[in-house]
């Protein structure tokens, strides 16, 4: 192998590297170069594009065909990062795209290249921004509201007591005022729910097995679900290590959701736990080093969520559920937030829904 060929080689090796979309569009319009991740980006192979008319492999797509036009002709660099979406099979895939001119040393013009970046993830983080800060502030105004509403509760169970005290054992009466005592004691337990949501507060961090903590959850399920013929599978990733988190929250948080689940679905239903190690997320903070993350699914069977109802599930009083409060899937994304984690749910009318928790993998 020659030197300029070895060189060529070693170009192209960091170009099919690049974790973005890098597509090279010689002066005749066609494909020269695609890289694995454009491949990926686009779901158009590399044999396909290669030598084929960009115009025509990018029919369905006229803001990217525009660029790399204005690009070819002009010489400009051009940036989209809002208005480009890609559609591959039934799947709708933003990206944010960059082209620009292609030269060589001399200064002569061979071509034009276009990046593509993928930013379904950076949408899913932003998502994850904006319900924490609504979340955050109707905490804070349901933290006002939780307290004035404790006292009168107080005095209202206090004074029904007194009233079953005095009643004859016969009385009718007295099956009121028991009534009277459930009905406070379901709204405190709504009032601690929103306390709960609104305080801040210091999580107890240390090493836990998570598959011990779920295996937990479903033994319990189980029992619970006897007669119902609910199928339970559970599938592991056995390289994730123990990590740091607070167990009693990840516990409750993981509980709602199979507990969720388990309503959802009909008997002989199936309800997944599935765990893995992804790296398409980053949740460090500036000047942290990066970190893996783990994210564990529970999926069920069940008739789904529809589309309009997905937006407001983790909002605060929202529920589908006859006796439900709404409140416990805001709880648990405050718990998934408090371990600087995100949680977002996917779900298919009829086929069953899927929510994702993502925590750093720290150990």
């Amino acid at each position: 192998m020659t030197q300029e060929e070895k060189t060529r080689e070693f170009y192209a090796n960091i170009i099919d590297s690049v974790g973005d979309g890098v597509i090279v569009i010689d002066t005749a319009g066609r494909v020269a170069l695609m890289n694995p991740a454009a491949e990926e980006i686009t779901g158009i192979s590399r044999r396909q594009a290669q030598g084929n008319p960009f115009s025509a492999l990018f029919k369905e797509t006229e803001i990217l065909r525009e660029m790399v036009e204005k690009t070819a002709a002009t010489g400009m660099s051009i940036s989209d990062h809002e208005n480009i979406v890609i559609r591959k099979a039934k799947q709708l895939t933003p990206v944010s795209a960059t082209t620009c001119p292609l030269m060589l040393a001399s200064g002569e013009m061979t071509g034009t290249i276009l990046v593509l970046r993928d930013l379904t993830s950076i949408r899913d983080l932003e998502d994850a921004v904006r319900h924490a800060d609504r979340l955050s502030t109707l905490g804070t105004l349901a933290a006002g509201l939780a307290h004035e509403i404790k006292n009168p509760l107080g005095g209202i169970k206090g004074a029904a007591q007194l009233l079953d005290l005095e009643l004859p054992a016969e009385s009718e009466l007295r099956d009121n005022v028991r009534i009277m005592v459930r009905e406070v004691e379901r709204v405190n337990r709504i009032v601690e729910e929103l306390l709960a949501l609104a305080s801040p507060r210091r999580l107890t961090l240390a090493p836990v097995n998570l598959h011990k903590v779920l295996g937990d959850i479903v033994t319990l399920q189980k029992r619970a679900t006897e007669g119902r013929k609910i199928s339970f599978l559970q599938q592991f990733d056995p390289s994730i290590p123990p990590i740091l988190v607070d167990e009693g929250l990840l516990t409750q948080l993981f509980l709602n959701l199979i507990k969720n689940a388990v309503e959802a679905v009909d008997d002989g239903g199936l309800v997944r736990i599935t765990s893995r190690v992804i790296s398409d997320y980053s949740m460090t903070q500036k000047g942290e080093r990066r970190s893996r993350l783990v994210a564990v699914e529970v999926s069920d069977d069940g008739p789904g969520i529809p589309k309009e109802q997905l937006d407001q599930l983790f909002t605060p009083f929202f529920t589908t559920k006859a006796k439900g409060t709404g409140l416990g899937l805001a709880i648990c994304q405050k718990i998934v937030s408090e371990h600087r984690g995100m949680i977002k749910v996917d779900s298919d009318p009829g086929k069953g829904t899927t929510f994702t928790v993502m925590v750093p993998l720290i150990q």
